[in-house]
């Protein structure tokens, strides 16, 4: 731990300004993923430092429409017909001695900027300031991915041989529902357990909720709103079926607990109707997302139960019963929970405390994200641990704090120490 500590100490500015660098490039989702990404350059960027650092094999794995649509059928996980032009998922291999494997994975992808006037720094020209290094990624996920690689450096800088292979994962399109990570973990990628590098506020998230985004198109009939009685607003019609959503969520939160997560809840996030308030809304669509609990519920299961309550409501109303509403996904990912007594996690848990003298809090995360794809799809040991907070994740003006980037790096060699040391009690 002091060696590594003052190895850390010694390089540090180094780590930084690789950080800096990558935070720096637009790799951004355009679409969440359907019309494309720019995560090509951000991918090269850490090819150049992973063959700087005698990696012992990098994999190039283009992205392929068949995998998801495979994906969707087999595991029912995936997010079809996104554009694939320039994007691919990179692994990186440092061999190692013979103890356990582990694998480190992180998105390259960010959701885009949005208004840039609202940033106080342009978020690709990133900058450092009272200890925080503010840009677009620079939280979700450039820091945790970027501190994997920094850790193996740091033991290549220490002069420690690995104790076991460490892979890292760098994958696209996370941010569009996982597609990276699904065909990553489709196409063998494997390890005797994973690190999934996303936030994770200095705790250790075992298990994390199911999501599914769904919209519900509702048809009225338009008039004149000066002859109102002779219409039919969608607006109207779409307020009653979001108020059996309300009473659905109701329901979740009485029937439902989890020692690790909140209920289930339904969020309606957006709603489009009409064509100007002189108008009757002929048309209304909005578009919600559920976030579900592991094991007790699924993706198959929320659908279903959406569906009911959007006909049962549509079934007491005159006009909705003979216009029923059109319901259709768009986006999902599973739910994910890990053993909390699995010797992986109590190699985090000492790797964590060897490193930083602390203690750290065991929890659940509201989020989903790509661990849930290497526990259920790839059956590997899954554990998210990451510097940064969830709050700043697709916030203006994000931040991560450099010295939990620099900590992290700390832990995660100290993990790979740990865990892949086949002495170990």
């Amino acid at each position: 731990m002091y060696e590594l500590s003052s190895i850390l100490k010694k390089n540090k500015e180094e780590y930084i300004k690789n950080l800096l660098d990558f935070v720096a490039i637009d790799t951004q989702d355009i679409g969440f993923g359907i019309e494309g990404g720019r995560e090509k350059e951000g991918q090269l960027y850490l090819q150049s430092l992973y063959e700087k650092m005698s990696v012992s094999k990098i994999i190039v794995d283009n992205m392929d429409e068949e995998i998801i649509q495979k994906s969707m059928k087999v595991y029912g996980e995936g997010n079809p017909n996104h554009e694939y032009k320039d994007r691919f998922n990179l692994y990186a291999n440092f061999k190692g001695k013979d103890g356990p494997s582990i694998m480190f994975n992180g998105h390259v992808d960010t959701m885009p900027y949005g208004e840039l006037s609202l940033w106080d720094n342009h978020p690709h020209k990133p900058i450092i300031k009272d200890g925080k290094m503010y840009g677009l990624g620079a939280c979700d996920m450039k820091a945790g991915l970027m501190a994997a690689i920094m850790a193996v450096k740091l033991l290549q800088d220490a002069k420690i041989d690995l104790p076991g292979d460490v892979i890292i994962t760098s994958v696209v399109d996370e941010e569009g529902g996982g597609n990276g990570s699904i065909q990553a973990a489709i196409n063998g990628q494997h390890a005797d357990g994973v690190v999934v590098c996303e936030p994770t506020d200095d705790e250790l998230i075992v298990a994390h909720m199911g999501f599914v985004f769904l919209k519900v198109e509702v048809e009225g009939k338009a008039n004149h709103s000066g002859s109102k009685w002779l219409g039919v607003s969608a607006i109207d019609k779409a307020m009653k079926l979001i108020d059996a959503l309300t009473e659905l969520e109701h329901d979740w939160l009485m029937k439902y607990k989890h020692p690790l997560l909140p209920a289930p809840s339904v969020n309606v996030g957006t709603i489009i109707g009409g064509n100007g308030a002189s108008t009757v809304a002929g048309q209304c669509t909005f578009e919600v997302c559920i976030h579900y609990l592991p094991d007790v519920m699924s993706k198959e299961k929320i659908e279903e139960i959406f569906k009911e309550t959007i006909i049962n409501r549509s079934m007491g109303d005159d006009w909705l019963k003979n216009h029923i509403p059109k319901i259709s996904t768009y986006q999902s990912g599973g739910a994910f929970e890990m053993e909390r007594d699995h010797s992986f996690v109590n190699s985090f848990t000492n790797a964590y405390n060897r490193a930083t003298d602390k203690d750290i809090k065991i929890v659940g995360s509201p989020a989903g994200c790509d661990s849930r794809i290497w526990h259920n799809i790839a059956k590997c040991p899954t554990i998210q641990f990451g510097p940064g907070r969830l709050e700043q994740c697709h916030a203006i003006n994000e931040y991560v704090e450099v010295d939990k980037y620099l900590e992290a790096i700390i832990v995660y060699a100290n993990l790979i120490l740990n865990w892949c040391d086949k002495d170990r009690i």
